[in-house]
């Protein structure tokens, strides 16, 4: 709670205010009962004459005016607590952000968006639940009890003692069902809800493949395994409060199942004062109601709790990823090249390094493709350079100086990319080239558009350079979409340029166009390109060949077909593919 109320800034008042009025409430609530009580004892005394009984018409405006009074004071309490849960939760939400926005470009590439947007935006609405009624209700259900035990053992303590051995044992049930085995079940729940829903983000996407090869939800081991996962989960957990849930709520009700039959005893017992007691057993017969549904408040309280300490504990696992540190004194790079000295780098949980002990320069100006099979560790040298990562081991240089010592604003403002998974804002096409340089003007985005062979694209849309993209059905191609990544990238128009399989997902039209527009980006440019399809770099300075993040080969495309080694079977790998041809043998 503690932590929570954190998020609650100025508006921290408005909780405690709240839960304050809603502990009054709780108290006025019962008031009601006393006032009716003494109304039917005041007409029992009097009876059988009743027109001689005094104050029943004043007890029963009293009854009225508390009950009226606990509804105004919750609704003040509930007020409160509300208007602090909106700003806490939106505080939650804004610190979440504003702390991813700080941390390293490789935090998103390993973490899904499903998951991130379940973590922040679902478990800060959680938390609004918490404070806008459930606290409330727990300091209610706190508050109740206390003024519940002085009028339980005011009348008659007997009677009070037999309300109060249900309450004692619902207590004990609750502990069953939220204690033990159980203790760690909303954390559980809270990991499954992520991976049903960062694999339901990956199902949606992949809906088209369902359809096409008439597949259903079982073909996606993934997303179908989250399910059922969660499925088990929470079938278990409430098979597991199936019988102390059932005892709860029987042993709550069951009250008058021990009260009756005392009371009859004791009314027997006490002979002529008979009636007295009788009066105290109508009284608990009224009061013992209010204190089966308090014991739920409590309940649904608890567990409120237990689901907000595991969202806040969610919502801290991003918190405490650390940002990249700024240098305290920032140095800027003297020219463009790129060089790797002796870099070792390992994901966040790997077991073997991606990249180990690499080194080699990409001079200012030249043209360096990375090479060989997946997983080698190219793509990872790539991201290195813009920080996505800091390497472990090693430096790596931009301009003579380490990165690291850069400031992230100048080291980006140094280096232009384009990945092989593009990302396109739902946002005019316009909008989304000037991502790389809010300030250029529309003729500097149609220019850039222009070098990246994107004419052909502009033409056939509706809008032009205006239209929405994922808007009205408008939808573009992968090699499309990398055009328009490159007009970006030609638009901000940085020194070094890094592409990573920036052909992978375009057909030989695309290709082409895409070929054309490297031209552009890359003129006058340091460029580090990561390729599978060996065509696009065999008129590059310099190529290395990478496996199992070590760098085996470094030669230009001739050079390295004279070694033999293991370029030179993936080229005569790549001529074989590039001959294969889709029909039949001629007959002999």
């Amino acid at each position: 709670m503690s932590r929570l109320l954190g998020y609650a800034g100025g508006h921290k008042k408005l909780t405690i205010l709240g839960c304050t009025l809603s502990g009054v409430s709780a108290a006025l609530s019962l008031m009601p009962y006393v006032c009716i009580w003494l109304a039917v004892q005041g007409a029992f005394r009097a009876f059988p004459s009743l027109s001689q009984a005094t104050g029943l018409e004043r007890f029963g405006w009293m009854a009225v005016a508390f009950a009226g009074a606990s509804i105004l004071v919750y609704f003040g309490a509930l007020m409160c607590t509300h208007l602090a849960a909106f700003h806490t939760a939106r505080n939650m939400r804004r610190t979440a952000i504003d702390h991813a926005v700080d941390l390293p470009l490789g935090f998103f590439s390993s973490n899904q968006t499903g998951r991130l947007r379940k973590i922040i935006d679902d478990n800060a609405g959680m938390t609004e639940t918490l404070l806008a009624h459930e606290l409330p209700d727990l300091v209610g259900a706190i508050v109740t009890p206390v003024v519940a035990l002085v009028l339980l053992f005011v009348f008659d303590w007997r009677m009070g003692l037999v309300c109060l051995i249900p309450m004692i044992v619902s207590i004990w049930l609750m502990t069953l069902m939220m204690g033990g085995k159980n203790a760690k079940f909303f954390e559980r729940y809270q990991i499954q809800l992520e991976n049903m829903s960062s694999e339901a983000v990956e199902y949606i996407r992949g809906i088209p493949v369902v359809k096409v090869f008439q597949q259903t939800v079982h073909s996606f081991k993934n997303f179908y395994q989250a399910i059922m996962s969660y499925k088990e989960l929470a079938s278990g957990y409430a098979m597991s409060c199936r019988t102390p849930l059932v005892w709860f709520t029987t042993v709550l009700n069951g009250t008058f199942l021990l009260l009756i039959p005392m009371g009859m005893l004791m009314t027997a017992a006490a002979g002529g004062d008979g009636w007295d007691v009788l009066l105290n057993m109508i009284f608990y017969i009224l009061f013992a109601p209010a204190c089966g549904g308090m014991m739920n408040r409590i309940m649904y309280a608890s567990q409120a709790l237990m689901e907000a300490d595991e969202a806040i504990r969610k919502l801290n696992l991003i918190l405490e990823q650390k940002p990249l540190a700024e240098p305290a004194h920032p140095q800027s790079p003297s020219g463009h090249s790129v060089v790797f000295k002796n870099v070792t780098f390992t994901y966040p949980g790997a077991d073997r390094p991606a990249l180990q002990h690499a080194s080699f320069t990409v001079p200012e100006g030249a043209t360096v493709a990375l090479v060989g099979p997946s997983g080698g560790g190219k793509t990872t040298a790539a991201t290195l350079i813009p920080r996505f990562w800091d390497a472990q081991e090693g430096s790596v240089q931009v301009g003579g100086v380490d990165v690291r010592q850069i400031s992230t604003r100048d080291l980006m403002a140094q280096v232009a990319f384009v990945f092989q998974d593009t990302r396109l804002f739902k946002a005019s096409l316009l909008e989304n080239i000037r991502a790389a340089r809010p300030s250029a003007s529309r003729e500097e985005a149609l220019q850039a558009a222009h070098a990246a062979q994107c004419d052909d694209i502009l033409e056939k849309l509706p809008d032009g350079i205006d239209t929405v993209v994922g808007a009205k059905g408008v939808y573009l191609s992968g090699g499309e979409q990398q055009r328009i990544a490159l007009a970006r990238a030609i638009l901000k128009d940085a020194p070094i340029v890094l592409l990573d399989e920036a052909t992978a997902f375009a057909d030989p039209e695309n290709e082409y166009q895409i070929q054309k527009a490297f031209e552009s980006l890359t003129r006058g440019k340091t460029v580090l390109m990561v390729a599978h399809r060996l065509s696009t770099i065999q008129n590059a300075d310099r190529i290395l060949v990478l496996s199992e993040g070590q760098i085996l080969q470094s030669g230009t495309h001739q050079q390295l077909l004279e070694q033999k080694g293991l370029y030179a079977q993936m080229w005569q790998n790549y001529q074989t593919s590039a001959q294969w041809k889709v029909g039949k043998e001629a007959v002999q």
